[in-house]
């Protein structure tokens, strides 16, 4: 089972602080007005100056990596773990546009911390608020999508019936399976899954097409092609008994309109993009930790 971004997050910590490097977890843990990002954001400032995770970039994480680094060095030298906590209006202290007001609280994480982090680790397993995807088809388009889909709020299920068309490694937010019947997926696809019809063979895509259709609880049902086969599918599902609600369900060519090009990666990019918007209306933003986290 692939992990959610908050729980590959604590599990990078994890690994650092079991190889004895300490980290400094920074999080966004209050915001008024506009920040760069909302709160739950993280970033993990490791002994050597790396870092991972973003809390929005500029002005704001350049101080928050300084006094990342200066916990560090006072740990170092010390033994001093005492949390900090900043708390900024970003334009008149940090000359900042966005003019809202945030709250960063900062805490070095050592080998003391390894069960608190192996429970964030499982808080945010089970509180994973990842959209479910099912992408059927591991072509050009299929491969660049699952790399577009990577870093994004996604959870995807990518089936495909030829097992030498995976890459020998899938992103960590993927489970990649071969079936020989890919149809029968649709029928254990949760509720309110995302579904992508991408394979190598259009008997096969019409077929995905028409059972994800004959489910009123899958919203979006995108199918790569042109208006052309559009019309087609459009016409043999109305033969196959779908009504015209569910037939609206399918969006093909999949895609945002306007983005033209027909390289994989562009078309996984137009793609990405409109998923996003789809799971902007069903799934509220995740957060990925709260102030509570730093007291344990």
């Amino acid at each position: 089972m692939s992990m959610s971004p908050a729980a590959l997050f604590f599990r990078r910590v994890l690994d650092a602080v079991e190889q004895g490097r300490p980290v400094v977890i920074v999080a966004v843990t209050e915001t008024k007005g506009s920040a760069p990002r909302d709160e739950g954001a993280m970033m993990a400032v490791l002994v050597d100056g790396s870092y991972f995770g973003t809390i929005g970039g500029g002005a704001l994480e350049w101080e928050a990596q300084a006094q990342a680094r200066s916990m560090h060095a006072a740990f170092s030298t010390a033994g001093t773990t005492e949390a900090r906590q900043m708390r900024r209006a970003l334009g008149p202290d940090l000359g900042q546009c966005c003019g809202g007001h945030v709250v960063i609280d900062l805490a070095l994480v050592a080998r003391d911390k390894v069960p608190w982090l192996a429970s964030r680790i499982r808080s945010a397993l089970s509180a994973d608020t990842r959209q479910p995807v099912a992408l059927f088809g591991a072509g050009h388009v299929g491969r660049a999508l699952a790399m577009a889909l990577a870093p994004l709020p996604f959870h995807l299920v990518w089936i495909d019936s030829r097992k030498e068309a995976f890459p020998d490694k899938v992103p960590a937010n993927c489970d990649a399976f071969t079936l020989a019947d890919p149809v029968a997926v649709i029928a254990r696809t949760p509720p309110g899954a995302l579904v992508l019809v991408m394979t190598h063979d259009h008997g096969l895509d019409l077929a995905i097409t028409a059972a994800a259709l004959a489910r009123d609880d899958l919203p979006f049902v995108g199918l790569i092609g042109s208006a052309t086969k559009r019309a087609r599918f459009v016409r043999q599902l109305r033969d196959l008994g779908l009504t015209e609600a569910r037939i609206a369900a399918l969006h093909c060519p999949v895609g945002l309109p306007g983005i033209t090009g027909k390289e994989p990666a562009v078309i996984a990019a137009s793609i990405a993009a409109q998923l996003l918007a789809e799971r902007s209306q069903r799934l509220p933003e995740p957060a990925i930790v709260d102030s509570a986290a730093f007291s344990g």
